[in-house]
């Protein structure tokens, strides 16, 4: 009887042991692949960076973002009569969508009002007044720390920037030296392909400028746009796809040379601002295969003509939705690229302010979607319609389809990509001429990435902060200041007349300002604490006036 059970014990005991291997081996997979990056080799870090459109333009990538709002403001809630008005038509943006549910989705991320601000605050991890860029045509001093130095000096990573740069300050015309302010190989880059500056002429027609190994960090050559290729579509000049497909062969050259060094790849596109030419329009109609069905017939329905500034009858609206799906189709193509060539690699979106509402002749007005109030706001104010911009991390160990709402700024990515890349964050860095420090303003998200933690900031002490100087109003001053619940936004100076105080949690479009306080003694005496509202608006208004720009800054 021993004898014929000897043999099915032995079987059994085999099955047993062959499960277990092959669930060990599952699991150490499974680990390396949720390690975080200072437990692992060193991950590839791409940014990519959406121009002139806010958290409006791309609410899709939010679901039940609208209907939570049109509730609050509708007739169960504010009874706000324009409420309607806030379920609009954001643009088609699918590969967005789906990097959102990849990654994690912030939903309270500030950026400073103009392009130039949040490029420097990501790029130096300081606010407007230490890094002293508040206009689009201030240029970043070549003194300031760049992270991007840091990752290829200390970190050992390859760099490369593809797109709009909008750092160097502004050609001279004339007037002075062309671009003076720091250029991308003076910040770290290895190679730099696009343009120096806030636009280009058109999408079809626009310098290519050029820093490699061949010229100094402190000089470009300007070449003819070239043609490239993406399968799919087209070989074009088209400004967004060049940039893609530049991107895209420099990551695969990495890759097959060099496949154990990291690389860092900065990506902006001029997508979706208005270009230098502004007639017979200031916004483009993309090349057709850019573009989806959907943006494709709504161009074809108002008459664009595909590839060029011709708009047709279509409405600033709609070209908005065109040029930022376009935008959304081309990444697609990279974020495809790159998780072929190496998984280990975390991706970064985020957009550089909100949408324009211009009130120029004829007026630009680009908002659809989201907002009530719209004139007066948008791009180029500290209201939430021009600071408020989508972000997404995705990458290893960050859990899918995760969102936070901690208050979060563009200057975070300094210290974030940094702590990505497992180097140190450092606490201070080099003032604007270099002969001093000044205390980092970023704060890593990694907390918030890898360790469930809402917020990297004090819900109440810490804060944000979005100012800029808008010279297209002949040079109003713009700041705000912001902590978990309440806002103060200020237009035209800090006088209490020129600033509006919100509690964003009950009213996150900014229609219902709160009453302020006639002074700020009970809050200097500790009489007020947190629980008091009152006491919030002294902090901000606190913070604005210590730490924003608005004492001491002129317009240059």
């Amino acid at each position: 009887m021993q004898k014929k059970v000897m043999p099915k014990i032995t079987s059994i005991l085999l099955t047993v042991f062959l499960f277990l291997w092959m669930c060990t081996l599952a699991c150490e997979k499974k680990s390396e692949t949720d390690k975080k990056p200072d437990e692992q080799k060193k991950p590839n870090i791409l940014l990519i960076i959406g121009d002139d459109f806010g958290m409006d333009v791309v609410s899709n990538m939010n679901p039940g973002l609208i209907n939570e709002l049109e509730k609050k403001y509708g007739p169960t809630g504010h009874n706000h009569p324009d409420y309607k008005t806030i379920k609009g038509s954001p643009a088609s943006t699918p590969r967005l969508d789906k990097l959102a549910r990849e990654g994690m989705l912030f939903t309270n991320v500030w950026a400073h009002p103009f392009c130039s601000p949040t490029r420097a605050a990501i790029l130096t991890g300081l606010f407007g007044k230490q890094a002293k860029v508040l206009t689009f045509a201030d240029p970043l001093s070549q003194n300031h720390t760049s992270f991007v130095q840091k990752l290829r000096d200390e970190g050992g990573y390859s760099t490369a920037l593809f797109g709009k740069w909008h750092l160097a300050g502004s050609p001279g015309f004339g007037q002075g030296p062309d671009f003076p302010g720091i250029k991308p190989k003076e910040a770290g880059f290895d190679l730099f392909k696009g343009n120096l500056n806030a636009a280009i002429k058109s999408y079809w027609d626009y310098d290519y400028q050029v820093q490699d190994d061949k010229t100094p960090a402190n000089e470009w050559r300007t070449e003819t746009a070239p043609v490239r290729y993406l399968p799919g579509m087209q070989a074009s000049n088209y400004a967004p796809l060049v940039k893609v497909a530049d991107t895209i062969e420099w990551i695969t050259k990495n890759e097959k040379e060099n496949p154990e060094k990291p690389w860092f790849a900065w990506l902006a596109f001029n997508l979706s601002h208005t270009t230098i030419i502004q007639q017979p329009n200031a916004m483009a109609v993309p090349n057709a295969d850019t573009m989806d069905k959907e943006s494709v017939d709504e161009m074809k329905a108002c008459g664009g003509k595909f590839g060029s500034n011709d708009g047709g009858n279509c409405s600033d609206e709609a070209l908005m939705r065109a040029m930022t799906n376009s935008m959304d189709t081309l990444m697609g193509k990279l974020i495809d690229s790159v998780n072929e060539l190496d998984p280990n690699t975390y991706i970064i979106y985020i957009s550089d302010n909100g949408t324009p509402m211009y009130e120029l002749s004829g007026g630009l007005y680009y908002i659809d979607n989201m907002y009530i109030t719209r004139k007066g706001r948008g791009k180029g104010t500290a209201y939430q319609s021009g600071a408020l911009v989508p972000m997404v991390i995705k990458g290893p160990g960050i859990k899918a389809n995760s969102m936070n709402d901690g208050i979060a700024h563009a200057a975070d990515l300094f210290a974030t990509t940094l702590a990505l890349a497992g180097l140190e964050v450092p606490d201070e860095v080099s003032n604007s001429d270099g002969k001093g420090k000044v205390s980092l303003d970023s704060v890593s998200l990694t907390p918030a990435l890898f360790d469930n933690k809402n917020s990297v900031r004090d819900p109440n002490k810490g804060y944000v902060l979005t100012e800029s100087v808008n010279l297209m109003t002949n040079g109003t001053q713009h700041v705000g200041a912001r902590n978990a619940k309440y806002k103060v936004a200020c237009a035209g100076g800090i006088e209490s007349e020129n600033c509006f105080f919100f509690n964003l949690d009950d009213d996150p479009l900014e229609e219902y300002p709160l009453e302020k306080p006639d002074s700020c003694e009970n809050y200097a005496g500790n009489s007020w604490t947190p629980e008091n509202p009152e006491w919030h608006y002294c902090r901000l208004m606190e913070v604005i006036k210590e730490d924003s720009y608005v004492n001491g800054y002129s317009v240059k």
